[in-house]
């Protein structure tokens, strides 16, 4: 029987101002002692979650799946992985989460499933011209060739044959993912029929909204044709505009928003939209999802000229559209920004810099495991790889996905785990317990207690109207590293961004990373200004 326990009470936009904490659930806490995180240890860990101030979380795929992707292959959207758990373990994370005060995001993968979803399964026993095999894009190749030249994102080609040994069946199918993830057909309406029942099963269940996997994927352009150009090295789907942001999707969004708006309190809608600022905004417009992430910011680089750039980009569409940006750096797809800034102390020093930044600017933050930590990436042995893209183009996402340290002892794989003895899926490198929660949390100026009080001063500044939840800003960057964005109630964010110390902006310090008290911002440094009148 699912529990029907209400999320915390408050008012409908919550999402607006929310800070939002992703759980890459094999590799937060591992509650079995078999080397792979679960929902019960995270369930466990939800007390730290919720020391940290944040709002939520948004858990990634713990539904039941072969696990080729880690997950975004699902085989059943309505139960769970006995890797993880079962859905007793959701709903009993559901209701201490609620308890806490911390609201349950959920992640849907609804451009692909696996091979071993049922509904595939019958549609490669039906055999072409089925009603089954229109659940999916099923077509005949050309010759002996695959239908068209897309490409996958994991490398080669983006289709497979069904039954590569008949020599009757000769029918492909497209998998822009792995060929274990074949790609749903959008355009047939029992599919969006089958999703409706997929989001009721998680919204009735009590989980209070869902982050959407490929949002701006799904369909297709009419007929499928040959992509103009094809990449040598895939760039994800940005390298073929035939497979994203065709305009069907949005009225599937607009579907959706009908399904969450008939909940109390009505659940949210976020998309992982990984387009320029102008086209990804058009999904946030009033009927259609309430966030998508803000990609062309989690994708920049340590450099102030591309920051305001980027900023002054993503506002302009906001204006336009009405949406406010998700704000987001740091992901389990991302190379980790103490890394991606430049590494050592400086790059630490920046990542701390970056995420206190986020904070300060109006509009949601979402925050990835451990980036509170400010975990480095880890470089992973060739031989403990196991993410499909590196199998495909040596490259891959493993180092982000290396398991919590929780202690500083490495016994127990930092904590991570119940038992003694235990390999991690992933390995950990030595004096990973440097970073743990243990030693940060003893420490008064590590980066776990800069995150936590930029959380609380962010809230306080809220709660008290301060700052408004969502108001215009202006981006700018200076000629001596200096960028800032002034929000149009009176509070600027500051970042050094250049190799020499600036004056801070006229005003009022509110919070500041580099510990100092002058009027001088070192480098690597962000502080939260009150302008004065």
């Amino acid at each position: 029987m699912a529990r029907t326990d209400e999320p915390p009470a408050a008012s409908d936009d919550w999402w607006r101002t929310a800070v939002i904490y992703e759980v890459y659930p094999r590799s937060f806490a591992d509650s079995t002692g078999n080397g792979i995180g679960d929902l019960r240890g995270i369930r466990e860990r939800l007390p730290y979650i919720a020391s940290l101030g944040v709002d939520g979380i948004w858990i990634t795929p713990f539904q039941r799946s072969p696990q080729v992707d880690q997950g975004y292959d699902v085989s059943d959207y309505c139960d769970v992985d006995p890797l993880f758990g079962t859905l007793a373990d959701v709903d009993d994370l559901l209701a201490e989460a609620h308890t806490l005060g911390l609201r349950v995001l959920v992640d849907i993968v609804p451009n692909h499933a696996s091979v071993q979803h049922p509904l595939f399964k019958n549609a490669a026993a039906a055999g072409p011209g089925s009603p089954e095999r229109a659940m999916f894009h099923v077509a005949d190749g050309v010759g002996d060739r695959a239908p068209n030249n897309w490409t996958s994102v994991f490398g080669g080609p983006a289709w497979h044959r069904v039954w590569p040994d008949s020599a009757t069946d000769r029918q492909w199918y497209l998998h822009l993912f792995s060929p274990a993830q074949p790609d749903w057909n959008w355009r047939n309406p029992a599919v969006a029929d089958y999703f409706d029942g997929v989001l009721r099963f998680w919204f009735d269940r009590g989980v209070d909204g869902i982050r959407i996997d490929v949002a701006h994927g799904m369909f297709k352009a009419e007929g499928m044709p040959d992509a103009p150009d094809v990449p040598a090295v895939a760039d994800g789907l940005r390298s073929n505009p035939l497979v994203t942001d065709q305009e069907p999707v949005h009225e599937v969004y607009r579907r959706w928003r009908r399904i969450a708006d008939q909940y109390e309190p009505a659940r949210l809608l976020v998309g992982e939209v990984n387009l320029e600022p102008d086209r990804a905004a058009r999904y946030t417009r009033p009927d259609e999802l309430h966030q998508a992430f803000a990609f062309a910011f989690a994708r920049l680089e340590w450099n102030g000229d591309e920051w305001a750039a980027v900023g002054e980009r993503l506002e302009r569409a906001r204006r336009t559209h009405g949406s406010a940006p998700s704000w987001a750096l740091e992901n389990h797809d991302l190379v980790r920004t103490a890394s991606r800034f430049g590494g050592g102390e400086r790059g630490a020093r920046r990542a701390a810099a970056a995420v206190v930044a986020l904070l300060g600017l109006p509009g949601a933050v979402y925050l990835y495991q451990g980036q509170e930590l400010g975990l480095p990436e880890v470089d992973v042995p060739p031989s403990a790889r196991v993410d499909p893209i590196w199998v495909s183009s040596g490259t891959g996402r493993d180092g982000a996905r290396i398991p919590m340290p929780w202690t500083v002892s490495p016994e127990k794989v930092n904590g991570f785990t119940v038992n003694d003895g235990v390999t991690a899926w992933l390995p950990t490198p030595t004096g990973w317990g440097s970073w743990s929660v243990e030693r940060q949390e003893a420490d008064p100026h590590s980066n776990l207690t800069l995150v936590r009080a930029a959380i609380r001063c962010r809230e306080s500044l809220l709660r008290t109207g301060r700052i408004p939840p969502d108001e215009p800003v202006s981006w700018r960057s200076e000629f001596n590293g200096l960028v800032t964005c002034d929000r149009e109630g009176g509070m600027t964010v500051a970042i050094a961004m250049g190799d020499e110390p600036v004056p801070l902006p006229d005003g009022t310090v509110l919070f500041r990373t580099d510990g100092e008290t002058d009027a001088v911002l070192r480098p690597d440094s962000t502080a939260w200004m009150w302008r004065r009148n």
